[in-house]
């Protein structure tokens, strides 16, 4: 039985409604969807990030529907109301690999009775799960948004060393240098890969909501020390350069590293973009679920267990139209020194404009909706124009 349907309603617009879809990959997925009155809409997908959830979709849905798209968000494996993942640190990662999420989507959209879909966009985590479905099923996703996580392409595979003597793979030294730093630090997705991060954040001595409100407000443009600007090279030095929430303190726990800017009682009670009424439905989400689920994505990556299947793409393109937009005060499109770059230049051959939106950090699409719901129509609109300009291929 699934026990999410008796949960309290979820705090919508009303031209959204929030379902559930069976049987996509082995779950339960819940939706949020817009654009429903009508059959034969060109449909967009809706890939959420961390700590998020379909919810953050919420103010960009409308217009998107409005200008005649159906409009698909879900609660992505290991979040929400979306069930049949194992919570357990000790689980099964395979479940939360790249290419799995990727079957989730193929299938969600699959569901709803499209072959293919107009745009796949995702923001944070889901920029990287809507990249990789680009890459390998651009078939189905005709053109991709990168949203606040900029995609620097499939990891390479060695070349050229059938007659070079073999060198044994480097563990990468940046984590024992930033350790080593005068103020000793560490990065927050080796810190959200450990054991006890789930914990620290559950159990958050402020407790989950005012975590959460602290999280967003350090990361967004209402935290004015985000002032990003590009880094040199992925080391220890250079990377002590980013704030705590991405560089932590290394005896810091995160609920402890982003109590230090919680925001005044008045800045709170001023907020537009996340006020304490639409928090709350995260706060009750996180604190019915926990974060595991999100948190396995980081391991995914950091424990390096699926980086040979990715190097299956090796040398492989984002060949569709696509587009990258986040906030101009997020530090998130240059943590990864290069990739910004890199997407620019070799990930995406198809790229028709970065935008950096002023007056948003990392939340991009719930600080400036109404730009990013102008920003996504107009890529929508120049995609379309450019599939149609390609020469017919059978």
């Amino acid at each position: 039985m699934n026990t999410t349907r008796t949960l309290p309603t979820i705090p919508l617009p009303a031209t959204i409604r929030s379902r559930f879809v069976e049987d996509i990959n082995g779950l339960s997925m819940h939706v949020l969807e817009a654009g429903f009155e009508s059959k034969g809409r060109p449909c967009v997908l809706l890939l959420h990030g961390f700590p998020e959830l379909a919810f953050s979709w919420r103010k960009v849905m409308p217009a998107l529907a409005e200008a005649g798209y159906h409009v698909i968000a879900p609660d992505q494996r290991g979040y929400g109301r979306t069930t049949g993942w194992d919570a357990r640190y000790d689980g099964d990662l395979n479940a939360f690999r790249l290419t799995n999420l990727v079957r989730d989507a193929l299938g969600l959209v699959s569901a709803f009775g499209y072959r293919s879909i107009d745009a796949v966009v995702g923001h944070d985590f889901g920029s990287s799960v809507a990249a990789w479905c680009a890459l390998i099923r651009p078939d189905v996703f005709r053109s991709v948004v990168l949203m606040s996580a900029p995609f620097a392409g499939p990891p390479p595979l060695a070349f050229d060393t059938a007659d070079a003597p073999p060198k044994p793979k480097r563990e990468d030294p940046v984590h024992r240098e930033l350790a080593a730093l005068p103020r000793p630090r560490k990065h927050y997705q080796w810190y959200y890969s450990t054991r006890e991060a789930n914990a620290d954040m559950l159990h958050a001595p402020q407790g989950v909501h005012d975590f959460l409100r602290a999280y967003y407000h350090h990361k967004s443009a209402d935290w004015k020390d985000n002032k990003p600007y590009p880094l040199q090279s992925w080391s220890a030095g250079e990377l002590a350069k980013l704030p705590t929430y991405y560089v932590m303190d290394l005896a810091s726990s995160m609920a402890e590293t982003v109590a230090a800017e919680m925001p005044s009682a008045e800045s709170t009670a001023a907020n537009q973009w996340l006020p304490d009424r639409e928090l709350a439905f995260y706060s009750a989400e996180y604190e019915r679920t926990g974060f595991r689920g999100g948190l396995q994505w980081y391991r995914c990556g950091t424990s390096g267990l699926f980086t040979a299947e990715l190097e299956t793409w090796s040398g492989r393109s984002i060949d569709v139209p696509s587009c990258f937009i986040s906030g101009k005060q997020d530090w998130g499109t240059y943590q990864r020194p290069g990739v910004f770059e890199a997407m620019q230049a070799t990930a995406c051959t198809r790229m028709l404009g970065c935008h950096l939106v002023d007056g948003a950090g990392h939340w991009v699409q719930q600080e400036q909706p109404n730009q990013v719901s102008r920003l996504l129509l107009q890529f929508l609109k120049q995609a379309a124009e450019n599939v149609a300009d390609e020469p017919f291929s059978a």
